[in-house]
């Protein structure tokens, strides 16, 4: 057995760890779904697509769309059908090439969203409340790490 065959002891606490990642996000995203659907009769797809398009608001397509929500386009197209025909997102040709559409909020899915993102905040807020200052900052290191793929 060469060094690098043999198993890393950090290797199931690792695991565990991403176990517990994958539970807390999983809690997270529910509260928030709910919390959406009761208190904002809105579901969580269309306020992902509602940020990315206040994000963007010059405007974006809808494969850029589908690319940075890591979902397909059918998926963002029946979204963003809904808030157009419910009046809070447009469909305009680009300029200089219009065989490309983009996709913006409106000035009342601007105000929507805006509305939805301030209570959003404040829920993500409660979920996370026993985090401390020192706690956000430790763990921002640490995710930063991980998605970077460092170890140490």
């Amino acid at each position: 057995m060469t060094l690098d065959d043999r198993p890393d002891p950090l290797s199931k606490r690792r695991l565990k760890a991403w176990i517990r990642l994958l539970g807390v996000t999983r809690h997270a995203e529910n509260t928030l779904r709910e919390f959406l659907r009761v208190n904002h009769d809105t579901t969580l797809p269309r306020f992902d697509v509602m940020a990315a398009l206040w994000r963007r608001s010059e405007g974006i397509s809808m494969s850029e769309l589908s690319r940075m929500l890591l979902v397909s386009n059918g998926n963002a197209t029946a979204v963003v059908d809904r808030l157009e025909q419910d009046g809070l997102a447009r469909r305009t040709p680009k300029p200089g090439d219009r065989r490309t559409i983009l996709v913006a909020l409106t000035e009342a899915g601007l105000a929507q969203f805006e509305t939805l993102a301030a209570a959003h905040e404040r829920e993500v807020n409660r979920l996370f409340a026993t985090l401390t200052d020192a706690d956000l900052d430790a763990l921002t290191e640490i995710l930063r790490r991980a998605r970077q793929g460092e170890t140490r």
